[in-house]
């Protein structure tokens, strides 16, 4: 299930496929009723690239096996964390979990909205740092093509997405309180971009982890209150409406002076660059 990372983004640079016929068809993503830490009720009908990764064979039937979130940015192409799949969270090699899903279009993970696609093939950045927590990314790519509107375009670098202070919203269904209360629902929370000064301050290469600008950003809330959290790994960081970020790590969830560190985008596109 490997392949090139310059073949997995193949898919990124071509137009993409408008016709219906061309097309696979999903069900409109689902809503979900009222019920990410400091965060909102969000729903997959305004942010259908926000996908969930799932495994019932390693996490149960509830909420649909999901431990980890991803984003969709191309036609068969979807962006999560290198250490979702790692051994420290699936407790066995990824290639043993036999039933390893992508979950598109379904806000209540209790439910059955959207469809459940295996990956076809499985790319993990071979230079993921796993002490380090650099380059933070892995590549999922799906069998059938999506509609175009289940995509969201990537920040290059240089974009005012990525500026001090930028509003930005994180998405997932993880932890709520930093307590083991995961949502059934996708939430999100508004946080801002935060300059790499702070982000160094926060994590200067202590036990907490170390902050390196060239390939990570940092979100969130001076006094801290919003944040993601377990179970948000790989989920997306979005800014002026593009992908900034992957949920990776941090300090804690939602604590004052300890931001959610996520991978930066623009170095992921780099990588793509240099790839060929």
């Amino acid at each position: 299930m490997r392949r090139s990372l310059s073949a997995l983004f193949a898919f990124l640079a071509a137009p993409l496929v408008t016709a219906l016929a061309m097309l696979v068809i999903l069900p409109p993503p689902a809503t979900a009723d009222r019920t990410v830490v400091g965060g909102q009720p969000a729903h997959t009908a305004l942010a259908p690239w926000a996908v969930a990764l799932g495994s019932r064979e390693r996490f149960g039937e509830a909420r649909s096996g999901q431990f980890c979130g991803g984003v969709v940015v191309g036609p068969t192409t979807v962006l999560t964390a290198a250490h979702c799949l790692s051994r420290d969270v699936l407790g066995v090699d990824w290639r043993e979990v036999r039933d390893l899903r992508v979950i598109i279009g379904r806000d209540d993970l209790r439910g059955s909205g959207g469809v459940e696609m295996a990956p076809r093939w499985v790319w993990i950045n071979p230079g993921y740092d796993r002490i380090g927590r650099s380059g933070d990314v892995a590549v999922l790519t799906l069998p059938r093509r999506l509609p175009r509107i289940y995509g969201i375009a990537m920040a290059p670098d240089g974009d005012r997405a990525y500026e001090p202070g930028a509003r930005a919203a994180v998405y997932g269904w993880g932890d709520t309180r930093g307590n083991g209360s995961y949502a059934s629902t996708l939430r999100a929370t508004r946080v801002r971009v935060l300059p790499d000064e702070a982000c160094e301050e926060a994590y200067p290469g202590d036990v907490e982890g170390e902050y390196r600008a060239d390939s990570m950003m940092c979100a969130g809330l001076p006094t801290g209150g919003r944040d993601a959290c377990q179970g948000d790994s790989g989920g997306p960081l979005v800014a002026r409406g593009k992908l900034v970020g992957l949920v990776s790590w941090g300090g804690g969830c939602a604590e004052a002076g300890r931001p959610g560190v996520y991978t930066r985008i623009s170095e992921v596109l780099s990588m793509m660059t240099a790839s060929g």
